[in-house]
């Protein structure tokens, strides 16, 4: 049963991922010496991870897109669940229930929308031959889909490149306008691949190779933006959105180019609707509890190696805030203390070394990179 398959796969994704990140932590804690790529667990849960993702690809073959497409969610829970177990995460009764109520009930709802969405969705599937990609690429509602998502993905860029709107949304919605075209294409290669293994030879039509250049193309843009929205945004926050632009898009993209929901009639389309938007709802509040990590900025310390500030950048002491105070660094704020009185120097008996010369400059110039009072 395609149904009941698809959700053990991205429980089996949820497990490589942890098992993934549990070496970067075991090498974290031992002070281990030797690179991540060099040590057993990552190479293993890195060849585990392409296992999980080839079968994922194989997947998309047998199961229609609407439905393989919400189901990302599944990962989202197993990770939640396998996170306890692979990086012995320890918390206090009190202090584990007040930090993960969020997630066993985004949990719970994510169940309950996986139940409706998988119960309720299509469940019909046409083999995807070339005939039948080609006859629903020259279809009309492709073509009009294909012509409004361009439209907004060049006015969408148009923002993002030309008027530095470097929003969250806009971003995503880029990565998820891509989405649809990749998901479409990696559906249309895994059917060709897999008729072809099963006797029946389509690599040998050119719609085949338009396809997979689509697919890697629309790939690699979409990890340039992922990539771009990391550097700017919080991973939660990023997951978050992009999961619900990504199967919203999904969805349409498979309602449009494969026409699954043409033979389900009102109430499973409602049912199903519903269920995806509980998945919505489940995953917004794992999301939200997670802790986000505070972005760390190097900043001048009052210790002095051989007479220059060092920089602190191992994150290893925390900066007072600025607060309005002139106050530098620990030292106690002295504001409102009239300045002490200071003899009048005589600047014939100074002499500037080049060594002074130096230490001043780049005092100055890591003081106005830095931004020390603020």
């Amino acid at each position: 049963d395609n149904k009941s398959n698809t959700p053990n796969l991205y429980t089996f994704l949820a497990h490589l991922f942890s098992r993934h990140k549990r070496s970067h932590v075991v090498l974290a804690g031992t002070k281990d010496p030797r690179h991540f790529y060099r040590t057993k667990t990552w190479w293993s849960g890195f060849l585990l991870m392409l296992v999980g993702e080839g079968m994922l690809f194989v997947s998309y073959a047998f199961a229609p897109l609407s439905l393989i497409a919400p189901l990302s969610a599944v990962s989202v829970i197993a990770s939640c669940i396998l996170g306890f177990l692979f990086l012995r995460e320890k918390w206090k009764p009190k202090e584990f229930l007040k930090r993960y109520i969020l997630s066993f009930l985004g949990c719970a709802l994510t169940i309950g929308g996986t139940y409706l969405f998988v119960t309720f969705g299509p469940n019909s599937h046409e083999k995807l031959n070339a005939e039948n990609i080609v006859k629903h690429l020259i279809g009309w509602p492709f073509l009009l889909y294909l012509l409004l998502e361009i439209i907004t993905f060049c006015l969408v860029l148009y923002f993002y490149k030309q008027r530095s709107a470097n929003y969250l949304v806009l971003i995503l919605l880029l990565v998820a306008l891509l989405g649809s075209v990749t998901v479409i294409t990696v559906k249309a290669v895994s059917g060709m691949v897999v008729l072809s293994i099963q006797g029946s030879l389509q690599l040998s039509y050119p719609i085949f190779y338009v396809m997979f250049v689509c697919m890697v193309a629309t790939i690699v843009f979409q990890a340039s933006f992922l990539a771009q929205a990391s550097h700017l945004y919080d991973s939660s926050l990023i997951a978050c959105i992009n999961y619900i632009f990504s199967t919203v898009f999904a969805v349409a993209a498979g309602a449009i180019f494969y026409l699954e929901f043409n033979h389900e009639d009102v109430l499973h389309i409602c049912m199903f609707l519903l269920g995806c938007a509980v998945c919505f709802l489940g995953v917004f509040l794992i999301t939200k509890s997670k802790k986000k990590a505070k972005a760390f900025e190097p900043y001048v310390t009052m210790d002095m190696v051989k007479g220059i500030p060092t920089i602190h950048e191992k994150g290893l002491a925390v900066q007072p805030d600025y607060n309005g105070s002139f106050s530098y660094g620990a030292l106690v704020n002295n504001d409102s203390v009239a300045p002490a009185a200071l003899p009048p120097v005589n600047h014939e008996n100074l002499a500037v070394t080049p060594s002074h010369a130096e230490l001043f400059c780049n005092c100055h110039f890591l003081n106005s990179k830095l931004h020390i009072f603020g």
